[in-house]
């Protein structure tokens, strides 16, 4: 189809490496011409794909992305798959540094969980809500356990947590999608990379149950400092990879 071909071909020339995915994609949700080339011409401009058509695929679900929010990547569906495993019935489950709500949306799904997710951003909590809310989880705006009902305190049994893990060094290294139109706080992750990260283990105790597992998505690079971080908040840790994704994912269990 020529009009199919054109779009290819305007999108490989901007650089885009999956040209044929991205025009398909376009094409299946355009309303008409206008439309099209409207959206064609902002991803040659550089915006990202899911902000353009407002949802990113991610475990079998579209997941709405709004512009300004961080687009949830396919390695970060380990961390969900991980976190499955371990769901029980009635088990509380918190997305902590949730973004658009992707992985709570995606655990709400399982039944006879209570599905909580938090974000300090407020642009990312509006996109959690439209997210999460709507499957009976809900959606908390704050800074790390500041944004939670004291009702959850020492009942979290699965924490899944993808904090901001980009040293400051490397942000001006990222694709211009990520740098230009993803928030900061959504990628800073300090000097090394684990300040958040950090953080979210020195609170954990108060708010993990007996026995619950704490859930990280990071790099392969930060993986041991990681894993010493989680054995100094007296988790026991140990390491899920995924090659073909690029994940890797530090299960930290509470005794």
């Amino acid at each position: 189809m020529r009009v199919r071909t054109d779009v290819i071909s305007e999108l490989r020339a901007a650089g885009c490496v999956f040209a044929e995915d991205e025009a398909d994609l376009l094409l299946s949700v355009a309303d008409g011409p206008g439309e099209l080339a409207e959206m064609v011409a902002r991803r040659v401009a550089g915006l990202p794909l899911e902000h353009i058509v407002g949802f990113a695929e991610f475990c079998g679900r579209r997941i709405v992305v709004e512009p300004g929010v961080f687009v949830p990547r396919r390695r970060t569906e380990l961390l969900v798959e991980q976190a499955a495993r371990l769901l029980r019935p009635g088990a509380v489950v918190l997305d902590l540094c949730c973004g658009s709500g992707a992985a709570a949306a995606v655990l709400a799904g399982h039944d006879g969980v209570e599905v909580h997710a938090a974000d300090i951003d407020p642009a990312a909590v509006r996109c959690a809500r439209r997210n999460v809310e709507p499957l009976g989880g809900r959606v908390h705006e704050g800074d790390l356990y500041g944004a939670l009902p004291a009702e959850l305190r020492g009942r979290v049994d699965v924490l899944v947590v993808n904090v901001p893990y980009v040293p400051t060094s490397e942000i001006a290294l990222m694709p211009p999608e990520a740098r230009l139109h993803e928030p900061a706080v959504a990628l800073d992750g300090g000097a090394d990379g684990l300040d958040v990260a950090r953080r979210v283990l020195a609170g954990s105790g108060d708010w993990l149950a007996p026995g619950a597992h704490l859930l990280l998505e990071t790099s392969d690079e930060q993986a041991p400092t990681a894993c010493a971080l989680f054995t100094a908040a007296g988790l026991t840790p140990r390491l899920a990879r995924d090659d073909d994704r690029g994940a890797v994912v530090v299960l930290g269990t509470r005794p």
